[in-house]
């Protein structure tokens, strides 16, 4: 990460912007305004990605963000550009995600600061090891004349494909719920159990996700996913006496995710009476769905038809840095079409022209909200 701050930074000072790297490992660079004092405009993503991942996920916000300054061509607008890429943004190290960004918003605490990663070492002590002070945390905060943030980032499905658009406007950020169910059985002999005096925890788990799939398919907007399954004892001659299984629901309305999980743990209950077993649900994720803020998003539709974008909304089912700052500043995104929908992947790929396209709304939006910023300010 030393190394890829070096390269931005070699990209950002011949621009004019004044680079640094802030007390959680942020990169942080700012383009003057045309006259001081001034409000400013926030644009970014995050450097860091997961293991065995593309080259565009996160990385590709922060290079669009640089590329709008170069496009800029040394013009200076009525208030400061601050580009950042944001550190930690996919919790793969420490189980949390956003550290970077939970910084700017004042929400990097002690507790945060002693988790560990798989070694044992605590964010406290990767931070020094960085050859940061934890101590300077403060400092990495917004500053009250940030007044809007925008993010680029990769859709990562398949949605503006299937459309055939470049670019969409993204309205919400869906929220999340998390659950782990169990299924509680019993265990017996595979070959001497007839099969109507069974108590199989794992048939049941299967009803049951075949239901969780019917109901996200007959639900406008809601995505639901068992994507882990556990079955004890785990062998190939032994009736599974408990099967623990991940659920994952995802809608852009709070109130419609959490009426879908209320009816999948309820049927998860009543599958379990109907079979003589017992079932376990047990929260573990419980995040709010984000709104865009209305201005800037109307803003970006603009900017889509001034460039020959046919305007489109998306709500993003993935979490992005964008909902972090939305807590404390007005805050958009920009989507850009995955080819095949793949990310997350080596695979992960992006088309030239869309590349292109997106540079281009970036300059019409920073010279299309001019006028309108010097209300708008941080939420302290």
């Amino acid at each position: 990460m030393h190394n890829v701050h070096g390269e931005i930074r070699r990209w950002l000072e011949p621009l004019g912007a004044c680079v640094r790297v802030d007390a959680v490992g942020n990169l942080r660079a700012v383009y003057p305004a045309s006259d001081a004092p001034a409000s400013t405009v926030m644009i970014g993503s995050h450097l860091d990605t997961v293991p065995n991942a593309g080259a565009f996920d996160g990385v590709l916000g922060v290079v669009l963000a640089v590329a709008c300054l170069e496009a800029l061509g040394g013009e200076r607008l009525p208030y400061a550009i601050e580009v950042a890429g944001f550190s930690e943004e996919e919790g793969v190290r420490f189980g949390v995600p956003f550290i970077g960004s939970r910084a700017l918003v004042g929400r990097v605490d002690q507790g945060l600061l002693s988790l560990q990663d798989a070694r044992g070492i605590s964010v406290r002590e990767a931070i020094q090891d960085f050859g940061l002070d934890p101590q300077e945390l403060g400092q990495a905060r917004l500053r009250p004349e940030t007044c809007a943030y925008l993010e680029f980032h990769l859709e990562q499905g398949p949605v503006l494909e299937k459309l055939g658009l470049p670019l969409a406007a993204v309205e919400a950020i869906a929220g999340q719920s998390r659950y782990e169910l169990t299924f509680l059985g019993r265990s017996n002999h595979a070959g001497t159990t007839p099969m109507d005096l069974r108590f199989d925890a794992l048939a049941a788990a299967a009803e049951w996700i075949l239901l969780v799939e019917r109901l996200a398919k007959s639900t406008a907007g809601l995505v639901a996913t068992v994507g882990s399954i556990e079955a004890q004892p785990g062998a190939t001659n032994v009736i599974a006496g408990e099967a623990r299984l991940s659920l994952d629901v995802r809608h852009g309305d709070d109130a419609a995710r959490k009426s879908a999980v209320d009816s999948l743990v309820q049927q998860a209950r009543e599958v379990g009476e109907r079979r003589g077993l017992s079932v376990r649900a047990a929260q573990r994720l419980d995040q709010s769905a984000v709104p865009m803020d209305a201005f800037l998003t109307a803003q970006l539709e603009e900017t889509l038809r001034q460039t020959g974008c046919p305007p489109r909304r998306m709500v993003s089912g993935a979490g992005h840095d964008a909902m972090i700052l939305a807590e404390k500043v007005p805050s958009a995104m920009i989507f850009l079409r995955t080819p095949g929908g793949i990310s997350h992947h080596p695979a992960e790929s992006v088309a030239i022209d869309d590349v292109a396209k997106a540079i281009e709304a970036g300059l019409h939006l920073l010279h299309q909200i001019a006028p309108t910023l010097r209300s708008r300010t941080c939420r302290a």
